[in-house]
């Protein structure tokens, strides 16, 4: 600055000899007036010497770095201010919102059942359920049976809540059950609708227990069974307020029963399976199937219920006719495209897709059995017989390399490793009611 100010009198007494003094006064008033307001700006606030408005800019050094000015440190940049996403509509922006307020609620996910081929259905439900919401704490209510060494897998589950694997035993039957449920199309009868009442009302038992020795309680309770294979993850969509999802389909006169979604009170009611039968009795209803008395239960107590088609199927061993006739029940295959809501299957080549099926359908009664199969989503397997054979490379294909790779383990588990993986799930767990890992073990493992 001082030397700009000393070429200016330089130039300045140059002009002086030639020029009137007063011209002088005239030229070196302004100049003067000029450079002090320059001086003041760069005092304040250095950068303001080359800003655009400065008269200076330009004559001065209008390159000049920033780094040439000393002792000078940037403000720091201003934090940009998001913006939505201009691909995301507005139904996807709903969608991971409603998934964003799950993931702060406390929720509970109850499975039920035999383990049978729980090394096929496992890893969907720990992938498209457990690991979609990783903060819900899962229960696990089974049978010890020759199959249940295969829940070692669930050692990898987010979050080991309470496990209870208990030796199976007949149930006393009441006077009022005798009279409310019926042993039609029970495989076992009216004990066996009795023992599936036992296992779906363990769930809230344990739930229960669970939030009294945690003092909290859950917001939602998500309930469904271990022979479930899912194909795609569990929406947020599927969580209602005040009212309980069930899947359509598979109503055989009443509503699906193989899985459920609700808040905490919707729950409770809907797994009350054992304990609203008086409730059933006391209003005269008789000869009840598990959907009938589900959704009995459900409008005595006065619970609004919805359904939503899901992306999961009940993977069976049972053999079923085919073509299922208007009682029948049709049997999908694995790669169905879907959501198949719960309806019966297995891996089969499909011996009918596409306008066979609407043929196959057309003659089922909508309130049973029926499966939706609309928009191409259902291809129907021969159910008539055991499974054909290769049908694990049909598996490996429909659910990938991963999953493939996971029947294959555990086709060649040993016992040790069984033993293993069962007592890490155990230190996993909070709350552990079952045999010990050895007996597991060894009822469905004979190899060393």
């Amino acid at each position: 600055m001082l030397k700009i100010l000393k070429k200016s009198m330089y130039f300045l007494r140059r002009w002086a000899s030639d020029l009137d003094w007063r011209l002088l006064l005239l030229i070196l008033t302004p100049l003067s007036l000029l450079v002090f307001v320059s001086l003041s700006s760069f005092a304040i606030n250095p950068y303001n010497l080359f800003s655009s408005f400065n008269p200076l800019k330009s004559f001065l050094s209008p390159q000049t770095p920033q780094s040439s000015l000393p002792f000078v440190t940037p403000p720091p940049p201003s934090s940009p201010i998001p913006s939505p996403n201009p691909r995301e509509s507005a139904e996807q922006m709903k969608r991971r919102k409603r998934k964003e307020e799950l993931d702060r609620s406390k929720i509970a996910i109850c499975l039920v059942g035999g383990a049978r081929r729980f090394e096929l259905t496992g890893p969907s439900i720990i992938d498209k359920v457990l690991k979609v919401y990783n903060k819900a704490d899962l229960f696990l209510h089974s049978p010890l049976d020759k199959d249940a060494f295969k829940f070692s897998l669930l050692k990898v589950a987010p979050r080991l809540a309470s496990v209870r694997i208990f030796k199976p035993k007949p149930l006393p039957e009441t006077e009022a059950q005798l009279r409310v449920l019926t042993s039609s199309n029970s495989p076992n009868g009216i004990q066996g609708l009795i023992q599936y009442f036992n296992l779906v009302e363990g769930c809230i038992t344990m739930i229960k227990e669970y939030q009294v020795q945690n003092n909290f309680t859950y917001d939602w309770i998500v309930r469904t069974r271990v022979d479930g294979y899912w194909s795609a993850p569990l929406g947020p969509e599927n969580f209602k307020p005040r009212r309980y999802l069930v899947p359509p389909g598979s109503s055989f006169g009443g509503l699906n029963d193989r899985l459920g979604i609700g808040d905490l009170n919707t729950s409770t009611v809907a797994l009350s399976r054992l304990s609203l039968i008086p409730q059933l009795d006391a209003a005269g209803l008789r000869r009840l199937n598990s959907e009938t008395a589900f959704k009995s239960q459900l409008i005595i107590q006065g619970v609004s219920h919805f359904a939503r088609r899901l992306p999961f199927c009940i993977v069976s061993d049972r053999k079923y006719s085919y073509p299922p006739m208007r009682f029948g029940v049709p049997v999908a295959s694995l790669s169905s495209p879907g959501p198949l809501s719960g309806a019966k299957c297995r891996p089969c080549k499909p011996v009918c897709s596409g306008p066979c099926v609407a043929d196959v359908m057309g003659t089922l009664y909508k309130g049973w059995s029926w499966t939706d199969w609309s928009n191409g989503t259902l291809q129907l397997c021969d159910a008539h017989g055991d499974w054909e054979k290769g049908w694990e490379k049909i598996f490996d294909r429909v659910a990938g390399k991963k999953l493939a790779a996971v029947r294959k383990r555990v086709s060649v588990l040993k016992l040790t490793e069984c033993v293993n993986n069962l007592e890490e799930m155990k230190r996993r767990t909070v709350n552990w009611d079952a045999p010990p890992a050895g007996d597991i073990c060894k009822l469905g493992l004979d190899r060393n």
